[in-house]
């Protein structure tokens, strides 16, 4: 069967854009479904085994795929799966957080390299600019000529419109992000091309590219931060959208405690646990820089499970609304226990909804975990240059 990868992008090709899209094209797939023989990549992609060849050699003699060990069969030759080369391509990616930042180096298969991290309570332009220079700088500093040749480019995740805080509602913390071009002071501090997408964007990509996206054609994904935001796949693809926003599913409408109009991001985030923690002065600080404080915090942290929960299964329910999304895959910047108990939690709190005239998705649980954002920032760029 023909790869829905194929039919969705194969139309409208120049002759000139042929040997690009092919090559892409068999990347793609290899990157999709792992290791494949050139007769296994010729019936996905709809090529004949002399083009297959032809194609794999070429990319084998550039660096990007490797041989993998020969499979035998109970007849015939051997066949010998092609894989990604994981020296083929690098890439940074930057997540710009409201509490933390990451840096990662992501080689061609996904694998992180090296990383770097910074946390605080607000961030501030300044200080950004300067973890990176000196991550990157750090970081290419343990790699050799060839390896720092193959670094691709620089992605960056952040929120949307970061400036806009309306919890805290101290716009002055955030205004220096106001109007700020991200992409083009990157672009002139590192040298490297940089892309740029939303932060729940980028971790909905890293998911569907490395983690358990793969198993679904159409899903919305929820990522839970210390402010909730969304991304959106269709036709197995991301989609962002016109402005890049498509799947802002934090902006989703609630209900707030004595009954006035709220949104998801306002019902179901972190900072709604962290604010619970001041109350009782405890430092919020720990959620992020230490996994094991929210198995201590439980007190807190369960009854703020089951709110989120609630809000999450309504908020499920709502984007299958618009499309009859096969699952709804849930992760967030916690430990990955406390992501598998919020999700056995919406599972309950579904069927308990009104569902007339839905049909109700898997509820599933993401696979990435906090670190998805800024692979997802990473994997921009190595999509962009070698993937459809």
């Amino acid at each position: 069967m023909k790869d829905e990868l194929v039919r969705s992008l194969s139309f409208g090709l120049s002759q000139r854009g042929v040997r690009d899209h092919n090559e892409r094209l068999l990347l793609s797939l290899i990157q999709r479904h792992g290791g494949m023989p050139g007769s296994d990549l010729s019936r996905h992609a709809g090529l004949s085994p002399p083009t297959v060849s032809s194609i794999l050699r070429r990319l084998e003699s550039e660096g990007l795929v490797r041989r993998g060990d020969p499979v035998r069969g109970k007849v015939g030759k051997p066949s010998i799966p092609m894989h990604l080369h994981p020296e083929g391509a690098f890439s940074f990616g930057l997540k710009i957080g409201r509490r933390s930042a990451e840096l990662v180096l992501l080689d061609f298969t996904g694998a992180i390299r090296d990383e770097r991290h910074l946390t605080y309570a607000r961030p501030h332009p300044d200080e950004i600019f300067g973890f990176v220079e000196d991550g990157v700088s750090e970081i290419t500093a343990t790699l050799d000529d060839l390896h720092r040749a193959r670094i691709c480019g620089f992605g960056v995740a952040a929120a949307f419109e970061m400036w806009d805080d309306t919890d805290v509602r101290q716009e002055s913390v955030f205004a220096d992000w106001r109007g700020l071009d991200l992409r083009s002071l990157l672009r002139e501090q590192t040298g490297l091309p940089v892309l740029q997408l939303n932060d729940a964007t980028a971790a909905c990509q890293a998911e569907h590219t490395y983690g358990r996206g793969k198993e679904f054609q159409d899903y919305a994904y929820f990522f839970v931060g210390a402010y909730i935001g969304g991304g959106i796949a269709l036709d197995n693809s991301v989609y962002e959208g016109r402005q890049g926003n498509a799947g802002a599913l934090g902006s989703l409408r609630s209900i707030g405690p004595n009954g006035e109009s709220m949104q998801l991001v306002d019902m179901a985030s972190i900072h709604q646990l962290e604010r619970r923690l001041h109350e009782v002065d405890l430092d919020s600080r720990q959620l992020w820089t230490d996994p094991e404080s929210w198995s201590r915090l439980a007190r807190y942290v369960d009854p703020w499970l089951g709110q989120t929960a609630q809000e999450l299964s309504k908020a499920a329910l709502s984007t299958c609304s618009v499309i009859d999304f096969e699952a709804i895959l849930i992760d967030g910047a916690f430990p990955a226990q406390i992501r598998d108990e919020l999700v056995e939690r919406v599972r309950r709190y579904v069927v308990t909804q009104d569902r007339r005239g839905l049909i109700c998705p898997r509820i599933e649980a993401g696979s990435i975990g906090h670190k998805a954002r800024a692979i997802g920032a990473a994997a921009r760029p190595i999509g962009a240059q070698f993937l459809l």
